[in-house]
């Protein structure tokens, strides 16, 4: 449940938006690239969103249906526009996105609109922090985490854009209440801070293990991955890859912790899985289409199989 949109991005890579001539055109936007990534790994899948109604709406529709992802809770506002996203690629570690989403259709989601019941039976619902950065949106995600009432697995992206927010602040306030209501967080060491006003990944884990939730994850970058729970902290080493565009890597990660959550699996075989597949978007272009495959996931972490740390 969450953000969608087109992303248009250059075929030039380390060129300035003001000099590029050429673009490819995806689908976006983080909750649903999540359920993509999902149902690339043989999940089944189905995101909540809004769109304009307008051709990149109906094109919203055409490639969701082409991944594989249920459509059926997508609807249209009239007189909105579907929000359209423009990156520069400038690896390894730079690139600006340049959002266009002013009244962004899928902040118009309402209490009222939600299948609450798809909400509750689902067995694994995910959510992303923008979605509560404007009503009704927040009434919505605070209407479904009250309808699941913490019901395993009850997921929060961390996901925070500062240019969706008057402050970080404000931020901070929503995150910190959103936490009791689910039972996983992920994020990178700067959404972490957002939720826990710590960059420190282990401290950071028992903030968020202290506010409500059962499974904490800090994405670290070139520093691997970070998860605790109350009873176990697990930290997998990055998987190595030559950067072409970072953008999609977390979205990847998402997917396939789904995947490993829904499997039951270990928390460090959990990890593992994800961070590779993580890694392998990292090396690729775009978001959606580059969700990686189980096998390719299992032929990157074959090729990686560097030890970890692990400790009650």
């Amino acid at each position: 449940m969450g953000r969608v949109g087109v992303d248009v991005y250059p075929q030039q890579v380390g060129v300035s938006l003001r000099h590029v001539e050429t673009f490819g055109r995806y689908l976006g936007g983080s909750a649903t690239n999540v359920a993509v990534a999902a149902a690339r790994l043989g999940r089944a899948s189905a995101v909540i969103t809004r769109t304009g109604d307008d051709p990149f709406g109906a094109f919203v529709h055409d490639a969701l249906r082409e991944y594989g992802v249920d459509d059926s809770l997508v609807t249209a506002v009239p007189g909105r526009p579907t929000p359209v996203t423009f990156c520069e690629i400038r690896p390894p570690e730079d690139f600006p996105l340049y959002f266009y989403r002013d009244r962004a259709p899928d902040l118009e989601l309402s209490p009222e609109e939600l299948d609450l019941a798809a909400v509750t039976r689902t067995r694994l619902f995910w959510a992303t922090v923008t979605g509560l950065s404007a009503e009704p949106s927040l009434s919505a995600h605070l209407a479904a985490w009250q309808a699941r009432g913490r019901a395993p697995h009850t997921v929060l992206d961390l996901d925070y854009r500062p240019m969706f927010w008057r402050d970080t602040a404000l931020a901070r306030e929503r995150v910190r209440a959103a936490l009791g209501h689910v039972t996983v967080a992920v994020g990178n060491l700067d959404e972490a801070e957002v939720a826990t006003g710590t960059r420190d990944p282990y401290a950071a884990c028992e903030a968020l293990l202290a506010a409500g939730v059962e499974l904490a994850i800090v994405k670290q970058g070139a520093a691997g991955v970070l998860g605790m729970t109350a009873t176990e902290t697990v930290r997998v080493p990055p998987v190595p890859v030559e950067v072409v565009n970072g953008l999609g890597a977390g979205d990847a990660f998402g997917g396939a912790l789904c995947h490993g959550l829904l499997g039951g699996w270990p928390l460090e075989r959990t990890l593992r899985f994800a961070n590779a597949a993580g890694a392998i978007v990292a090396g690729r272009l775009a978001c959606a289409p580059a969700m990686p495959t189980v096998g390719e996931i299992e032929a990157a972490l074959s090729t990686h199989s560097e030890g970890g740390l692990t400790h009650a």
